[in-house]
């Protein structure tokens, strides 16, 4: 059995994200396209994935999750580019969506404070032991988080970097 592992053709791990992933809304300026994914080495008895995406650095004091993808069909190992972007709840064999800390439903691009050093971007795929989370319509990204965790047999992350100088305008890290 190989290691469970995450990477994208659009950037590597520790690099920076581009501004199209930047998400366009508050002040960001980018195109909230979510980039593409794909991942290898699921352990035995994977049932379904989950993938969600992070920013520790956010200043919240706890964080602030940009995406929560769920009952991803165990085929699914790949996700392209502007998967997360729709804003539609289902997607398919490629899971279903919960709202993110914007309060919208898909995927929330960076958008860190201007001037600030670069966030951390975490992108984690979950290999889940069931098929489906079975949650009740509309549940927080914190109840499926806590699903998806009780769930958990591995996880393979991918770490993008993003900050911004001015109001859309993209550094590069």
């Amino acid at each position: 059995m190989g290691n469970f592992t995450m990477t994208s053709p659009e950037f590597e791990d520790q690099d920076p994200l581009q501004l199209v992933h930047e998400f366009n809304g508050f002040d960001g300026a980018g195109q909230n396209r979510s980039p593409a994914l794909q991942w290898q080495g699921a352990p035995e008895g994977t049932k379904s994935f989950a993938l969600t995406l992070y920013d520790p650095d956010a200043p919240t004091g706890s964080g602030f999750w940009h995406w929560i993808l769920f009952d991803i069909d165990p085929s699914v190992t790949r996700l392209a580019a502007g998967a997360g972007s729709a804003g539609a709840t289902d997607l398919g064999a490629s899971g279903t969506q919960a709202a993110n800390d914007y309060g919208l439903t898909g995927y929330g691009g960076p958008c860190p404070p201007v001037g600030l050093p670069a966030h951390r971007y975490i992108f984690t795929v979950h290999a889940l032991s069931t098929p489906k989370l079975e949650l009740p319509a509309n549940p927080t990204n914190a109840v499926v988080r806590f699903v998806i965790n009780q769930n958990t047999l591995a996880a393979a992350t991918l770490t993008g970097l993003y900050k911004r100088s001015a109001r859309g305008v993209a550094m590069t890290v």
